[in-house]
C-alpha cells in the first residue's frame, strides 16, 4: 500500500526532527539496509520533510520509494558543489535502485584511438577511461560502430593488430596484402606521415567531413601536378569515398557548429533520454538511453543524466541543447566546465531552428517512451494470464528458476534464472558449486534451494514464483526443502519438464497436489515464456559447468603451492617446459630464475615430490 502521513513510521519522523538546514547528501534505505536512493539537496531538512509531507500528491514512483523506506542518513557539505560530487560518488558505489543510472550506457560501443602511441590503432571499446586517449561515440548499435570502422580502415589503412602482436609481427598480415593496413609493424612507415593519417582519422570522427574532404582534395591535385599520379590515384579514392560519406549525413542546421541535443520524455514508470550528436551542422548519430523507475521531476533526471553522460572532454561539445532546465544549473555547468577544461553553454531553446532539433529529439524520446510503456504493459498482460493458467496466489512479478548440471556424476553445480516483470534480471542470476559426493538431483536440488532461502530475512527478498527444472520428484522435493524452511505459503511453487517427444508435444507444468500436468497449447506464449526462463537457467548452469571443467583442466600442482602465483607459474613453466622437469630440477636450477628464492626452490621441489610419493 502506499505510504501516506500518518502510516510513517514514528522513527522516520523523529529522525526527520534532528536533520540540519544545510546542503548536503542523503541515503534512504531498505529493511534490509541496501541504499535504495541517493540525494542531494541545499537544504537537507527540507527535502526530507518534502517525502513526507505531499499526502495524496507523491507520483507513483515516489509512492513506491516510502513503500520500501525504512531508514535514511545525511552527510553534511559546504556547499551545493561538494554535495553533488559527493551524490555522484555514492551513486557509482552503491547504484541505488530508484536513481538514474546509464546502465544501457555499457551497452554501446566507443571507438579509442590514443595519439601518444607511435602507431595508434583504433579499437572498439564499452568503458571508457581518464588514460589520455580520445573517445568517439557512444554508438548507436553495434552495426553502426562496425560500419564506421570499416570504412577507417578501408579508406586510413591505419593497424588493426594489438599492441602484444604489433610487437610479435615479423612479416605483414592479409590485411596488408589486401590494402587494408599500412604494415607498419614490418615495412618503413614513417611516424609523421602515421600521424598525419591519425589526424585524419579524428577529424573525420569528429564530423569534420567537409574540411577533411578539402584537405585530401588539394592534396590530390598537388600529387597530380608532381606527377605522382600512383599517389593522386590513392587520394583520389580516398575523396570519393569521403565524398560519399558526407552524402549520407543529413544535415540539420546550416551554422556548421558542434552541439548536442538532449531531450527527456516519460511514459508510465519509463523515462527515456535521447541524445542527438551534431557536429559541424551535420546529424552523425542518435542514442537512447531509457530509465525506469528513476526517481525526481524532469530537472532532476536531466542533472543526473548529465553528470554521468559527460565524463570525458572529448564527449563535450561547446553547446548542448537541452528540453527541461536542470536543476541545479549553476553547480552543474562549473562541474561540467572542469570536465572539459573550457566553457560549455547550456541552453534551453524556445524559438527558431534550434528548438526545431530539440523538438525532434523529443519525438525520438517520446516514440521510444511509448514503445516501452506497450511493452510493459504486454508483459503485465502476459504474467496476468500467466497467474490465471496456473492458479497462482499472486502475480508472478519476480520469478526464479533452477537447474542442476553435472558431468558424469562429477563437478555437480546449479544455477539460479531471474527474471523481474518479464524480463532476464542478470544483476540478481546466480550460480552455486555443489560439493556433493554422488551425483543425486534431488538432494542437489534440495542443496541449492536450502542455501537460497535459509538466509531469507524480508518480503522483499522473496520472488512470487519459484520453478524448477525437472517434473513431479523435483516438485516434491522444494516443496518439502520449503516447508522445512518455514517458508511455505511465502510464494508459490512450480515444476518444468521437457516434453516426452520434442517438437512433438509441449513441455510440462506440473503443480503441488495435481497429478496431471497443465495442459498447454503449442506455441502459447504463457508457456513460452516460463520456457525462456527454464532455458536460461539451463544455460547458466551448463556454461559454469564448462568453466569449472576449464579450470579444472588448467590446474597445475604448481597452483597449491603457497609462494607461487601465476608469475612464478608461468616463468617455472617457460624455463623447464612441465611440472615433471620441474620435479627434476635441483633448488639451485630452481633459484636461478627472477623471483625464486632458494628456501622457495626447496619449497617447490618438497611439495611436489610429496605429491608423487601420496
Amino acid at each position: 500500500m502506499p505510504a501516506k502521513e500518518d502510516e510513517i513510521p514514528s522513527a522516520l519522523l523523529e529522525n526527520l526532527r534532528h536533520v540540519a538546514g544545510s546542503p548536503g547528501v542523503y541515503l534512504m534505505r531498505d529493511a534490509a539496509g541496501r541504499v535504495i536512493y541517493v540525494g542531494k539537496a541545499a537544504n537537507l531538512k527540507k527535502r526530507l520533510a518534502s517525502y513526507f509531507s505531499r499526502r495524496g500528491r507523491r507520483d507513483p514512483k515516489t509512492e513506491a520509494l516510502l513503500s520500501k523506506l525504512a531508514g535514511f542518513e545525511t552527510i553534511l557539505t559546504t556547499n551545493e558543489k561538494e554535495a553533488l560530487i559527493l551524490e555522484s560518488n555514492l551513486i557509482k558505489k552503491h547504484r541505488p535502485r530508484y536513481n538514474v543510472i546509464l546502465k544501457d550506457d555499457k551497452r554501446y560501443p566507443s571507438l579509442r584511438i590514443d595519439p601518444g602511441e607511435n602507431y595508434p590503432n583504433l579499437t572498439v571499446v564499452r568503458k571508457i577511461k581518464n588514460d589520455g586517449a580520445l573517445y568517439f561515440g557512444p554508438y548507436a548499435s553495434a552495426r553502426a560502430v562496425r560500419q564506421t570502422v570499416r570504412f577507417i580502415h578501408k579508406t586510413f589503412r591505419l593497424r588493426k593488430c594489438n599492441d602484444k602482436m604489433f610487437r610479435r609481427r615479423t612479416r605483414p598480415c592479409l590485411n596488408y596484402q589486401m590494402s587494408l593496413c599500412l604494415a607498419p609493424c614490418c615495412r618503413n612507415v614513417g611516424r609523421d606521415f602515421y600521424h598525419d593519417i591519425v589526424r585524419e582519422v579524428i577529424a573525420f570522427l569528429r564530423g569534420r567531413t567537409p574540411e577533411l574532404i578539402r584537405k585530401v582534395r588539394r592534396r590530390m591535385l598537388d600529387a597530380a601536378r608532381r606527377q605522382a599520379y600512383e599517389e593522386a590515384a590513392g587520394l583520389r579514392d580516398k575523396l570519393f569515398a569521403l565524398e560519399r560519406t558526407l552524402e549520407k549525413q543529413v544535415s540539420v542546421i546550416n551554422d556548421f557548429k558542434d552541439r548536442d541535443v538532449i531531450a527527456l520524455a516519460e511514459d508510465g514508470l519509463w523515462t527515456v533520454l535521447t541524445v542527438l550528436k551534431v557536429r559541424r551542422g551535420f546529424l552523425m548519430g542518435q542514442a537512447h538511453y531509457c530509465l525506469e523507475q528513476a526517481l525526481g521531476n524532469e530537472g532532476a533526471k536531466l542533472s543526473a543524466f548529465i553528470r554521468q553522460y559527460y565524463t570525458t572532454r572529448e564527449r563535450l561539445p561547446a553547446e548542448i541543447l537541452l528540453s527541461h532546465r536542470p536543476d541545479d544549473l549553476e553547480p552543474l555547468a562549473a562541474h561540467i566546465r572542469e570536465t572539459a577544461g573550457r566553457s560549455v553553454t547550456f541552453t534551453v531553446p524556445r524559438k527558431a531552428e534550434k528548438r526545431r532539433l530539440v523538438e525532434m529529439a523529443l519525438a525520438n524520446a517520446g516514440h521510444r517512451a511509448g514503445k516501452l510503456r506497450e511493452g510493459e504493459l504486454a508483459r503485465r498482460h502476459l504474467l496476468e494470464n500467466l497467474r490465471q493458467k496456473l492458479k497462482l496466489s499472486r502475480l508472478p512479478l519476480r520469478i526464479e528458476c533452477f537447474d542442476n548440471s553435472h558431468l558424469g556424476g562429477r563437478q555437480m553445480v546449479a544455477a539460479m534464472a531471474v527474471f523481474v516483470a518479464g524480463r532476464p534480471s542478470q544483476e540478481d542470476f546466480r550460480r552455486f558449486r555443489l560439493d556433493l559426493q554422488s551425483p543425486d538431483d534431488y538432494l542437489a536440488m534440495a542443496t541449492v534451494l536450502e542455501r537460497r532461502f535459509s538466509k531469507t530475512g524480508t518480503r522483499d527478498e522473496l520472488p512470487d514464483l519459484v520453478m524448477v527444472d525437472g517434473g513431479k520428484g523435483q516438485l516434491n522435493v522444494a516443496l518439502r526443502t520449503v516447508d522445512r524452511l518455514g517458508l511455505s505459503g511465502r510464494f508459490d511453487l512450480v515444476a518444468i519438464a521437457k516434453a516426452g517427444k520434442p517438437g512433438l508435444e509441449p513441455d510440462r507444468i506440473y503443480l503441488p497436489g495435481r497429478a496431471n500436468p497443465v495442459n498447454f497449447r503449442r506455441g502459447d506464449e504463457t508457456l513460452m515464456l516460463l520456457q525462456q526462463i527454464r532455458d536460461r537457467a539451463h544455460s547458466l548452469a551448463i556454461g559454469y559447468q564448462r568453466l569449472r571443467r576449464r579450470r579444472r583442466a588448467l590446474e597445475s600442482d604448481l597452483d597449491k603451492i603457497r609462494g607461487i602465483g601465476p608469475k612464478r607459474k608461468e616463468a617455472l613453466l617457460k624455463a623447464f617446459g612441465g611440472v615433471e622437469n620441474i620435479r627434476a630440477a635441483t633448488p639451485e636450477q630452481l633459484s636461478a630464475l627472477p623471483g625464486i628464492s632458494t628456501e622457495l626452490a626447496k619449497a617447490v621441489l618438497d611439495a611436489l615430490r610429496q605429491r608423487v610419493s601420496d
